[in-house]
């Protein structure tokens, strides 16, 4: 089969864009001070961002998890007035500046916030510019991309199968656990891979509510920022470990993408 040829007035617009794209990335590996580079990945400053970066961001995805399925589950399954409301309002954070986001969680969860005064006089808990702060700034940008993938994983299931269970007597909860969960299985894990790699790399959120400690809320994308006042070596080896996990979170997604 003779494929078309590509017109010229799309080919050039389209090789402009590809450049565009591409070059960045390829200055990053240009640059990179490969000599240096296994001395730099074990630098105790780089180490402890990434130790960091993956602890906050694992947790993150851990409540993304707990709270957004449920979330996704009631915005498939169920309805109920406003919910287009709900799922637009859920979306927000996709759209919203990160660092209008960490303004927002300031003033709901910082000290004299709505809710983080109560938790302050109650229990003693203050979540700004600690590492839980960190974790709640990066779980709220990245919630919604759980949301909307595990949402569309069930509007893509059959749900005559939870229904066949509900027959059979099984409860709501139990036909979710043993029916629902392992036919969205693809799409939550698709959902968890996205919201961790978006946690790890968030910024703006992250220093507005958490600062920018290090060993308590600098992670790696706040190291890079640092870095490039200080040490401009170090920012690029910082980068490159970001690149490569975004690399590796696209190709193992990459399946499910051509899938669908």
């Amino acid at each position: 089969m003779n494929r078309p040829r590509i017109p010229l007035a799309l080919a050039v617009p389209a090789a402009l864009g590809l450049a565009f794209l591409i070059l960045p990335l390829a200055g990053l590996l240009v640059r990179a001070p490969w000599t240096t580079l296994p001395q730099r990945l074990t630098e105790p400053g780089i180490l402890t961002a990434l130790r960091l970066s993956l602890l906050t961001a694992t947790l993150a995805t851990a409540v993304c998890l707990v709270l957004g399925v449920p979330l996704a589950w009631v915005l498939a399954r169920t309805e109920f007035p406003g919910r287009r409301l709900v799922r637009a309002l859920v979306t927000v954070p996709l759209v919203l500046p990160p660092v209008v986001g960490g303004v927002a969680l300031l003033l709901v969860l910082g000290r004299r916030g709505l809710v983080g005064g109560w938790l302050d006089r109650t229990f003693g808990v203050s979540l700004p510019f600690t590492t839980a702060g960190v974790v709640v700034a990066e779980a709220f940008v990245a919630m919604p991309f759980l949301v909307i993938a595990v949402e569309g994983a069930l509007r893509g299931a059959d749900a005559r199968f939870e229904e066949a269970a509900a027959t059979l007597g099984a409860s709501r909860w139990t036909a979710f656990r043993r029916v629902t969960l392992p036919l969205i299985a693809p799409g939550v894990a698709a959902g968890g891979v996205l919201c961790w790699a978006r946690a790890l790399g968030e910024f703006g959120a992250t220093i507005t509510f958490a600062g920018n400690f290090p060993g308590r809320t600098q992670t790696m994308p706040l190291a890079v920022y640092l870095a490039l006042e200080q040490d401009v070596d170090a920012a690029i080896v910082l980068s490159l470990l970001l690149l490569v996990v975004s690399v590796v979170i696209l190709a193992a997604l990459r399946d499910k993408w051509v899938t669908a």
